[in-house]
């Protein structure tokens, strides 16, 4: 173990750096922060570079370490400036970035965001396509940076059971569709379909669109467009919501099917 007791030590300015999108895409790694989301990686077998721990969290707090990962003890004022939450649980981790490619199974269902920008909707999206037993997450290039802390958060544990892939491009989608997945948006037009007309039975994809402009005109091209009905004066979902809708609704007709 190592000890830091200023915030000018050079490892402090190497994980504030990993606060920003640019020193995250220069260094290959990101942080995560909080107790849980610590084990989570952990136990995942997420490949882990360091862990930072505040004086007061070794000092009161249980926790096992994993062997051969670095591990340093920083004073607890210089270790809050590390952080990006107001409320720091006292522990931090330098991760490295994982693979992100992968080939979509027939058999399972998938959902991708077309220029989703709120991380924590990101996040929720991630989280929810895990408990719905999606089978990945795809991101379009002008998503949100993956590995934003505040996705990371949002995502809670699931952010290392998922397979997300970025840079999905629209000529993948496709792709996808030519191989024998139904692509599904949710959207509200004039051909827009009910959400539960939609046969969800059947390999898809399921399109959730940027929060204020919606699914792009290319993406829409190659979607069949469903609608989840708006019954009050509100002019749309919050698309963390809009997903869950959709693939809960999958879920449902895989179960009553099966």
């Amino acid at each position: 173990m190592i000890d830091i007791t200023v915030s000018s030590n050079a490892k402090c300015k190497y994980v504030r750096s990993l606060q920003q999108k640019k020193g995250r895409s220069e260094h290959g790694e990101y942080t995560i922060e909080g107790i849980k989301s610590v084990r989570d990686a952990i136990n995942s077998g997420t490949q882990v570079s360091a862990i930072y721990v505040s004086q007061s969290f070794y000092a009161h707090e249980t926790f096992a370490y994993p062997e051969n990962v670095p591990l340093y003890r920083v004073a607890d004022g210089v270790f809050d400036g590390l952080c990006d939450t107001k409320a720091p649980q006292g522990i931090l981790a330098v991760m490295k970035m994982g693979r992100d490619v992968f080939t979509p199974d027939i058999t399972k269902a998938y959902i991708y965001c077309d220029s989703i920008n709120d991380p924590g909707n990101l996040g929720t999206i991630i989280r929810t396509a895990d408990a719905a037993g999606f089978g990945g997450v795809m991101l379009s290039p002008e998503c949100v940076d993956l590995y934003n802390p505040k996705t990371v958060r949002s995502s809670m544990g699931s952010f290392f059971n998922m397979k997300v892939m970025r840079s999905a491009t629209p000529d993948m989608l496709v792709s996808y569709k030519a191989s024998g997945f139904s692509i599904y948006g949710g959207a509200l037009t004039d051909e827009s379909i009910d959400y539960r007309s939609a046969d969800f039975t059947k390999p898809h994809i399921i399109v959730i669109g940027n929060e204020a402009n919606g699914i792009s005109d290319e993406v829409m091209k190659i979607c069949t467009p469903v609608k989840i009905p708006i019954l009050g004066s509100a002019e749309s979902l919050n698309a963390g919501v809009a997903a869950a809708i959709l693939m809960y609704e999958a879920v449902r007709q895989r179960d009553k099917k099966a």
